[in-house]
């Protein structure tokens, strides 16, 4: 009988007071006024009666069914003022700066103002002005590395025959071929890097910075892709093959690198210097005007520091260094394996463009 007696009294005060105390909108100051409304009032306001006083110290020290905590909801009041503050003096001063989106947020981080060297603002979030550099166009482009052993033949071959359907299924249209290259390209570092990361972690030793190295060749790969997307749009077949490849790539590699690093990082090796031909094919195309020499993206610009007035061949020809460099280093960590020793007992290139 106690227990029937007072679940009709609780759902007859919840039926009064819930939609007023209970409510999960954000109650402000009346503007004006100085007086609280809805469940902010009657959390920082004093309680009407009696059974008010019951439910504010049962809400306080209980904050469930929806019910915001005191802290939060006086933490709500301060930004609203505070919001509110910053509007009327923007209205005041002229509003010289526009409509800006900003977010405030209870743990204080703000977003930092960039701006390059000539002192205009930065206009990338995904990369910052000292994440930028200048391709090494030197390199050889025709080093390669000679399969011998078992594994390097493996690993030779394998590469070799995902040759063949990408060239059946984009024949010579090297700007999506160029785009579902880097979908791949950028999953080994990942790989590689969060492996590391973790036996860094079992260990208790560090890494040599090859963790870094390798989250550094994911990152370069994957603004490969955001460059080219820019260039080329792909079609929703793409699109969907991308899933597919990325998807047995990624858990394919995985599982390789688990076995055997020497091989996982051959195999990329053999990757990079099919990216150099294929980025070489693309380049002739280009010359015999088969592809239009469109400007540069200003991503790609800023980027890899190029001149305002490059175009595609531009690009394509930084890329192409860039696979270059991944073929030395990831060619230079198999050959570490090789020789029976770890990756960290070797200095990492970091920084090696």
């Amino acid at each position: 009988m106690m227990t029937r007696g007072a679940t009709r009294m609780t759902r007859t005060v919840l039926g009064h007071m819930g939609p007023r105390y209970f409510s999960t909108a954000i109650f402000r100051n009346d503007a004006g006024t100085g007086v609280m409304s809805g469940a902010a009032g009657f959390m920082h306001g004093v309680p009407a009666n009696p059974s008010e006083k019951a439910v504010v110290t049962w809400v306080r020290h209980f904050p469930v069914m929806g019910s915001r905590s005191a802290s939060s909801m006086a933490l709500n009041d301060k930004q609203h003022d505070k919001k509110a503050e910053n509007g009327s003096a923007a209205a005041t001063g002229g509003g010289d700066g526009g409509d800006e989106k900003s977010v405030v947020s209870y743990w204080g981080v703000q977003p930092s103002k960039v701006t390059k060297e000539d002192g205009t603002e930065w206009k990338w979030n995904c990369f910052r002005p000292w994440e930028t550099y200048k391709a090494d166009l030197s390199i050889d482009l025709t080093k390669h590395h000679a399969p011998t052993t078992f594994l390097d033949k493996f690993a030779y071959w394998t590469v070799k025959s995902l040759r063949y359907p990408t060239d059946i299924f984009f024949q010579r249209r090297y700007g999506c071929r160029a785009m579902m290259l880097e979908t791949v390209a950028a999953v080994p570092g990942m790989v590689g890097g969060m492996l590391l990361h973790c036996k860094s972690l079992r260990r208790f030793e560090q890494s040599g910075g090859w963790i870094k190295t390798l989250l550094d060749e994911a990152e370069n790969e994957r603004m490969h892709l955001m460059t080219f997307m820019e260039v080329a749009k792909p079609n929703w077949y793409e699109r969907a093959l991308v899933f597919a490849v990325q998807g047995v790539f990624f858990n394919a590699y995985f599982v390789t690198y688990l076995l055997s690093p020497k091989l996982a990082h051959r195999i990329v090796g053999y990757l990079e210097e099919e990216a150099i031909h294929s980025y070489t094919e693309f380049l002739k195309e280009l010359d015999k005007g088969n592809i239009e020499n469109v400007p540069a993206p200003a991503i790609a610009i800023d980027y890899w520091r190029l001149p305002k007035d490059s175009t595609l061949r531009d690009v394509v020809l930084v890329v192409r260094a860039d696979e270059a460099h991944h073929r030395d280093v990831n060619h230079f960590a198999s050959d570490i394996h090789y020789q029976g020793q770890q990756l960290k007992d070797s200095p990492a290139p970091i920084g090696y463009h």
